[in-house]
Parts: C-alpha cells; sequence; structure tokens
C-alpha cells in the first residue's frame, strides 16, 4: 500500500491523507435527512441508502393551492417546522403549533394527487385535509402536505450524471448533497474575518459530511467509497450544488441575512456552473442500495485531476 504524502492542493493541511494515486481518505462526520423538502433536517448516526438516497429523504413536500412545490426561497418559515421520525410516524413541531402525527407509509395517504416540484409533473398523495389544515395555518396560505409516489421513477438530469439513471423522489435534483467540514471551516474563517458570526453546515442542507479533507475536495473527488459492514458502497458526486438564498436563512429564527451568500460570492463563483455560486456536490448512488450509512465509517475518495 502506497504510504500517505501531503494533499497535493494543499500542502500540509491537517487531518489530509492522500496517496501518490490521487486517494484522499476521511470519514463520514455527520448525516441528515430531510423528511420534508425545505422544512428542517433530522440528524441521525445512520440511515438506510436506498437509490433516490437516504431513507425517507424529501419524500414529502408541501405545495399551494396549485399543486406548485413551496420552499424557503419564499416562505422562510419553513425552517422552522421540524420533523421528528418514529418507527411508524412522522411527528412535526412548529412554533405556536400542536404536534402533527403524519402516517409514514405512502398506503396512508388519503388521495392520489399530481404536484409540480420544478419542471417535472409527478403523481404523489396527499396527506389529508388534517395536515393541509396545519401546514396552511403555520405558513399562512394554502397548503397541501404530499407524499411521493414511490411507483413513479423520477429521474436526475441525465446531462450531469453521465447517462446513468439516478431517481430521486422530491429533492431538487440529484439524491444526495455531499459538503465537508473542511469546506464550512474555510467559510466560517472568511465570515469571521470580515466581522459575522460562524454559521453551521444546517443552512447547507447536505445529506453526508465529510471529515478528513481539505475544503472544497468533494468539487474534485470522481468517487466516494465506503466500506460499510453490510457491504461496499459507492456515491459519485456528479455536480456542483448552486446556490439560491436559503443558506442566508438561519434554520432556528428564519431570519434572513446576506452575509452567507455575499461571503460566497468572493471565492466560490463557478464556472462549471456559467458563475453562479456553488457549496457542496450532488451525488448518485453507483453501488450499495439497501446498505448502512453510519457516521464514522471510513471513505476513500478518489480525486479528479482531469
Amino acid at each position: 500500500m502506497a504510504s500517505p504524502i501531503h494533499h497535493p492542493r494543499f500542502p500540509g493541511a491537517p487531518g489530509v491523507s492522500c496517496t501518490p494515486d490521487g486517494r484522499l481518505s476521511g470519514r463520514i462526520a455527520r448525516l441528515f435527512v430531510y423528511p420534508i423538502k425545505s422544512c428542517a433536517g433530522v440528524e441521525v448516526q445512520q440511515s438506510l441508502l436506498t437509490d433516490t438516497g437516504l431513507d425517507l429523504d424529501r419524500a414529502w413536500m408541501v405545495v399551494g393551492a396549485d399543486g406548485v412545490f413551496l420552499t424557503q426561497r419564499s416562505l422562510p418559515r419553513m425552517a422552522l417546522i421540524r420533523p421528528q421520525l418514529g418507527s411508524d410516524d412522522m411527528v412535526l413541531r412548529a412554533p405556536g403549533m400542536l404536534a402533527l402525527h403524519v402516517a409514514q407509509g405512502a398506503v396512508e395517504a388519503e388521495a392520489p394527487a399530481t404536484v409540480t416540484v420544478w419542471q417535472d409533473r409527478v403523481p404523489a398523495w396527499d396527506m389529508g385535509a388534517v395536515a393541509a389544515q396545519w401546514f396552511s395555518d403555520f405558513l399562512g396560505q394554502p397548503c397541501r402536505l404530499v407524499r411521493f409516489d414511490p411507483d413513479h421513477q423520477r429521474l436526475s438530469d441525465m446531462g450531469w450524471t453521465g447517462g446513468v439513471q439516478a431517481p430521486n423522489q422530491f429533492a431538487d435534483a440529484f439524491p444526495l448533497l455531499v459538503a465537508s467540514e473542511a469546506s464550512l471551516d474555510e467559510l466560517n474563517a472568511r465570515l469571521q474575518a470580515a466581522g459575522h458570526r460562524a454559521v453551521g453546515i444546517e443552512r447547507f442542507r447536505p445529506n453526508v459530511v465529510l471529515a478528513g479533507l481539505a475544503a472544497h475536495d468533494e468539487d474534485r473527488v470522481d468517487w466516494l467509497r465506503i466500506d460499510a459492514a453490510d457491504g461496499a458502497i459507492a456515491l459519485q458526486p456528479v455536480k456542483p450544488c448552486a446556490r439560491c438564498p436559503i443558506p442566508d436563512i438561519d434554520p432556528m429564527t428564519a431570519e434572513s441575512t446576506p452575509a452567507v451568500g455575499d461571503t460566497l460570492r468572493g471565492y466560490r463563483q463557478d464556472p462549471r456552473l456559467g458563475g453562479a455560486i456553488s457549496f457542496g456536490m450532488n451525488a448518485i448512488v453507483r453501488e450499495g442500495a439497501g446498505r448502512t450509512l453510519r457516521v464514522g465509517q471510513p471513505v476513500a475518495a478518489d480525486l479528479d485531476f482531469g
């Protein structure tokens, strides 16, 4: 086995191990599931990996009266809706609201529906009048809660996946979002140097947070390989994640300030996205659906020097 050497782009970077063949090693530091699109996430110690990402990730979505998806972009208060996953149901809590219990199974939904997420019109299951009233009361406009129809296949953009068919549910476009602790550390150093407070990784809504990589190495990774107890897992980062105003929203207060976006704009304009700012990488599942991701699992990353 080759001996570790300093990272080729970040000589002397602490905690980074790189072999001469361009392989990085790290570990999974944190895992997040976002059961309802654009509502708060749930941090977990382990999660079943499926073809569409982590189990129950973006399985539900809030839509307006017209069936079009709603997000924090226009309704920052969605950040204050906090799901808790149980064995059979999901409990939702929000300031000033009684807890709402939602069945996890699509078979418990009340009626079929057709909804719109970005340019896709997809079949879904309406979760009923009680859930609709709860969301409408909290968000101040007519809303419905819907569950993705598991019999439908919504594919990621194959222009970015290299022709690989990668299904996802109500995520914006891809099954998983991968970020690193070092990338957040770099942002926070810049924020604090400018007199702003540090922020948490929750603002960027990643599924998998990696430790042991240098800042933004996730941008340059061709494959991520995880040796899980139940078998091998392979994830492939395929597209930088273009950032909208959501990272400017404090997930604890739903208040928005421009500091995060303004800071990223100073050093994260991405030519692969026509100059849009990026943070983190969208990824697809290439191997290991049905296996379990766990915090602490070692990760080997193949760097792409192309």
